[in-house]
């Protein structure tokens, strides 16, 4: 699937995985949406807790909701985010994966072949690798 197809595949489905956060001492909205090597997509959106370490990711809500159902080989996540007032990501109004998403991903995605979409609140789009994102990712296994 070309790059185009993908985001226009995957981005609107992050935006409606947003929409179900829970989000009640950041205010900021986080979807994702996981896209499996057989074309199945899993959602993912952030889960606060007022302790903020059970707190999880939309990424990885995705990644571990796929893996819970037995997926283990992805392609490609979409990751958006804003405030729930609308307001964008600060920095360059991308919401990137974290750096504990990233390691999640790379625990059972190519850094080369899987690619990370990306959609800020102004509608400009990036497509990354998870190498670009991750270049010195601690693995395992040869990947």
């Amino acid at each position: 699937m070309d790059h185009q197809k993908l985001l226009d595949t995957l981005i609107p489905r992050a935006w409606e995985a947003a929409e179900n956060a829970y989000v009640p001492y950041s205010g900021f909205r986080v979807g994702a949406a996981l896209l499996t090597k057989d074309g199945r997509i899993y959602p993912g959106c952030n889960i606060e807790n007022s302790a903020y370490g059970p707190s999880n990711c939309a990424e990885r809500t995705a990644f571990f909701s796929a893996i819970a159902q037995g997926e283990r080989e992805f392609a490609a996540i979409a990751v958006v985010g804003r405030f729930v007032d609308g307001s964008p990501a600060g920095g360059d109004g991308f919401a990137y994966p974290c750096g504990v998403c990233r390691q999640v991903m790379s625990e059972f995605c190519h850094p080369d072949h899987f690619l990370v979409l990306l959609e800020s609140g102004s509608g400009e789009r990036k497509v990354l690798t998870l190498g670009e994102l991750l270049p010195y990712g601690f693995v395992l296994k040869d990947q």
